[in-house]
């Protein structure tokens, strides 16, 4: 006996109903259901080229195109019956306009699945990418703010997390910048390659039936500047591989690398050890246990989600790679891992730029701490260079200092005179004028030094691209 008609999109085959627990392990309705305007979206579009070609009368199309407009706003309005039993997004709301039109039974002519999903998450990728670059346009414009209002507050760099040389917050801060202004361009990339049609790909190699992937494609709007139709040129390529989805959660991880490393850097400010920042307590908790402590959760957070999202990558990643073409079952376990990235990304860019928004400086602690003369050690070397000592014995020379120093118990810049011409002759003139830090500073106005005309510089480059 053949099974009954809610599985008859695909139960002709088939004499027996799925087990029950087959039905619970194959069901993807409760995560790819929010593909379900995408996929609305999608059918529409293929329902308006099978009108155009003549695989559907006006009245057909009519009523198709009445029936998807009352399931969007059933959709919308949280008022749609999902069912598990009925496994995916696709197939409740073709089963559901099925209900609602006997010309539903049509709309799947020259379509299968597979270059529908694919469709569905083109789309969906689509606008992901553009509400995350608004996201990091947000995140960048609460950085810039702070960077411009300490530009030329110094702090000490560091490498190895010990003192290394003077910079800037405006310096530190623009650093970060730079990198999710690189994070924007890539999510422009995969919005790029998003834009490509495979509704006309069916589940592997097309179809015998008159299609019009052009007039599809451009329905949907896969065009590119010119209005010019985006199709994928293969079929096999366009439903079976992922690599769509790998480049969205690698710039989504990323994305999140930089916001975890912005992180680290502030949770280490924020700690008494350094205490050259002071965050919002809206953004900060404290301890069941000690009454003075506030925690910079929100930053902790950032750090492990990113955890998360790089997992993500990882998932997807071992789940493609041994697969042979074209579609298999597993792909789709794909949907969760770019759904859990889009989410976890997007929330935090949204708590970095609040976060940030509430963040000051603590400009005695910040100043006091790069004041240590050790910081432009360097310096020191360049100094002689510029006297015609070679570096490396420049180098050795101020290494002696330094360990001169630290045997006395005493700044670098308190060495006297004579002790410092006992170690080089060359230390002569103002050479305890090089721990000046304005002039320090001063020194560095070549590109991408944190020089105060160099952080202006930049300053203005990201106001201009932020504000367009």
């Amino acid at each position: 006996m053949p099974i009954d008609n809610k599985h008859a999109t695909w139960g002709g085959r088939f004499s027996a109903q799925p087990d029950a627990l087959m039905q619970v392990f194959g069901e993807s309705v409760s995560f790819d259901k929010r593909l379900a305007p995408y996929d609305l979206k999608g059918s529409l579009g293929h329902a308006t080229m099978l009108a155009h070609v003549g695989l559907l009368s006006s009245e057909e199309f009519a009523e198709i195109k009445q029936g998807i407009t009352e399931l969007e706003e059933e959709v919308l309005s949280n008022d749609f019956p999902w069912k598990l039993e009925l496994e995916d997004v696709h197939m409740n709301l073709e089963q559901a306009l099925g209900k609602k039109t006997k010309a539903a039974d049509k709309l799947h002519s020259g379509r299968s699945r597979n270059d529908q999903v694919a469709t569905d998450m083109r789309l969906f990728f689509k606008d992901a990418c553009a509400s995350l670059q608004i996201s990091l346009e947000g995140t960048m414009q609460a950085l810039l703010l702070i960077a411009e209002k300490y530009s030329e507050l110094p702090i000490p760099g560091y490498t190895h997390l010990q003192r290394a040389q003077p910079v800037t917050v405006g310096h530190h801060l623009l650093a970060y910048i730079e990198a999710l202004g690189r994070d924007h361009e890539r999510f422009s990339v995969v919005g790029k390659h998003a834009n490509v049609c495979p509704l006309g790909s069916g589940a592997i190699a097309g179809s015998t039936l008159p299609l019009d992937r052009e007039f599809t494609a451009k329905i949907l709007g896969f065009v590119d500047a010119e209005g010019n139709a985006c199709m994928t040129p293969n079929g096999m390529d366009a439903v079976a591989d992922r690599d769509l989805f790998l480049e969205f959660a690698s710039a989504c991880s990323l994305t999140a690398l930089h916001l975890s490393r912005l992180s680290e850097d502030i949770i280490l400010w924020n700690s008494t050890e350094f205490g050259f920042v002071s965050l919002p307590d809206s953004f900060t908790t404290g301890s069941s246990l000690m009454p003075q402590k506030k925690n910079p959760d929100c930053y902790e957070l950032v750090r492990g989600k990113t955890g998360r999202i790089v997992g993500n990558l990882t998932n997807l990643l071992v789940t493609v790679k041994g697969l042979p073409l074209t579609y298999n079952r597993d792909l789709q376990e794909d949907k969760p891992p770019v759904f859990d990235s889009y989410d976890q990304l997007s929330i935090c860019l949204a708590v970095v730029k609040n976060c940030m928004e509430g963040t000051d400086f603590i400009e005695e602690k910040c100043i006091a701490a790069a004041s240590d003369p050790l910081l432009l050690a360097t310096d020191l070397a360049d100094f002689l260079v510029c006297k015609g000592v070679p570096f490396r014995q420049a180098h050795h020379v101020v290494g002696e200092l330094v360990g001169y120093a630290e045997s006395q118990k005493i700044s670098l810049s308190e060495i006297s005179d004579e002790n410092a011409m006992a170690i080089s002759e060359h230390l002569t003139g103002d050479w305890r004028g090089v721990f000046d830090l304005k002039r320090a500073f001063a020194s560095r106005e070549k590109p991408g030094m944190p020089g105060p005309g160099q952080i202006s510089s930049r300053i203005t480059h990201w106001k201009s691209v932020l504000t367009v």
